[in-house]
Order: structure tokens, then C-alpha cells, then sequence
């Protein structure tokens, strides 16, 4: 299996347009001048998904006031992230990332064990990207619970 990156900070994001759970292409370019919140999740509607969806909607309004915008993007398709949002009343925005090149290149892809096994799959990260498009501090591996606190308090660190 191949080595799974990690992007450092100070590295510039790799470019990418998916679309949102509303079929729209969403570009990282399209947030240039604004902090932007990236969170790789593994799938809709599961446990840990949910708790961190749930948590970055409820710090929403935290998060914006530090002119940032919160995406999350998982393999599972518009139409998957649009129930998952109906679901739960999320305020943020999904993306699709289909053939997961998106999270290949973002180190959200990767060998991780499962029940005692290692398989490749979707490592749950998050990318803090400052105004100027590059990275300025990147989470990989992470639990779900407690996270959103963790991103909100660095961004405030750094926006401060």
C-alpha cells in the first residue's frame, strides 16, 4: 500500500472543484481571502460522522466570526449528503468526493487498522487553510469527540 501524505503548514492546498450536496462545484478557490475549515470524514450517518457534523453546525456561528467557512467532504454522493443533512438540521456544506482523489491528495487517504486489520480507507482529518490558500495547521487521525473545540480554539489562535 502506498505511503499516505500529510500536508505540512506553510504548503500551499492542492486546487480542487466537487460538488456540493446540492450538485453546485464548490472550489477551494472560490474562499480565497477567508479562512476555511476542511474536514475529511469517512460517511454519512454513522456515529462518529454525525458527532462531528453535529459539532461543527452547533459552532457554526463561532467559526464565522473568524470569517471562516466550514466544508466537509466524504466519498458518499450529493444525494447521501442531502439526506444526512435533512437528517440532522446540519448547517454546513458537504462535498462529494466520488473517486476520492480529493482526499488522496490532502492525506485523508490512507492505511489505517480496523478491527486488528490495516486497510486503506478514509483517515478523518481536518485541513485549516488561512486566507492565502495555504495550510495553516492540519489534523489527521482524529477522534470526533472534542475536535471541533480543538480547530475552533487554533483558529482563534491564528486569525487572532
Amino acid at each position: 500500500m502506498s505511503e499516505q501524505v500529510k500536508l505540512e503548514p506553510g504548503r500551499k492546498t492542492p486546487a480542487f472543484t466537487l460538488p456540493d450536496q446540492d450538485g453546485n462545484k464548490v472550489s477551494l478557490k472560490d474562499y480565497e481571502g477567508q479562512w476555511v475549515v476542511l474536514y475529511f470524514y469517512p460517511k454519512d450517518d454513522t456515529p462518529g460522522c454525525t458527532t462531528e457534523a453535529c459539532d461543527f453546525t452547533s459552532g457554526l456561528k463561532a467559526f464565522e466570526k473568524l470569517n471562516a467557512t466550514v466544508l466537509g467532504a466524504s466519498a458518499d454522493s450529493p444525494d447521501s449528503h442531502r439526506k444526512f443533512i435533512a437528517k440532522y438540521n446540519l448547517k454546513i456544506t458537504l462535498l462529494s468526493d466520488a473517486d476520492k482523489a480529493v482526499m488522496t491528495k490532502y492525506g485523508a487517504l490512507g492505511v489505517k487498522k480496523m478491527y486488528g486489520k490495516e486497510v486503506k480507507g478514509v483517515i478523518r482529518s481536518t485541513l485549516l487553510i488561512d486566507p492565502n490558500g495555504k495550510i495553516a495547521h492540519a489534523w489527521y487521525g482524529v477522534r470526533a469527540t472534542g475536535h471541533v473545540d480543538k480547530v475552533r480554539e487554533k483558529l482563534a489562535e491564528l486569525a487572532g
